[in-house]
């Protein structure tokens, strides 16, 4: 049980830590820092896939015949993960309109 809590917590850090760098990212992309913005989207996929990993050792754990229970920290572990796959594909989306609104800016500044 203890070992089920853990990986729920990792989950949750790891998630929380995409999370974060994917909004670090539309922060630099809102300030025209492209090179910034692409270096932390890149860090949320790695966090990202932590967090990833920590699901599927989950589930491969369930398949091997050894029942995870469900309790509120795995839910709200589901819910960091999932939050976080929207942001870090919301700040891609976001690092390519900023990237739009810049060459326009530069194209009726000439």
């Amino acid at each position: 049980m203890d070992e089920n809590y853990a990986v729920a917590f990792q989950l949750i850090m790891n998630a929380g830590n995409s999370k974060s760098l994917s909004m670090m990212a539309m922060e630099s992309a809102r300030e025209f820092n492209f090179e910034e913005a692409e270096k932390y989207i890149k860090e949320a996929e790695l966090e990202m896939r932590s967090a990833h990993q920590s699901q599927i050792d989950l589930i491969q754990q369930e398949a091997q015949g050894n029942p995870i229970d469900v309790n509120i920290i795995l839910v709200h572990a589901q819910d960091h993960l999932t939050m976080a796959m929207m942001a870090k594909d919301q700040a891609a989306e976001v690092l390519n309109l900023y990237r739009m609104i810049k060459d326009l800016k530069d194209a009726i500044e000439k």
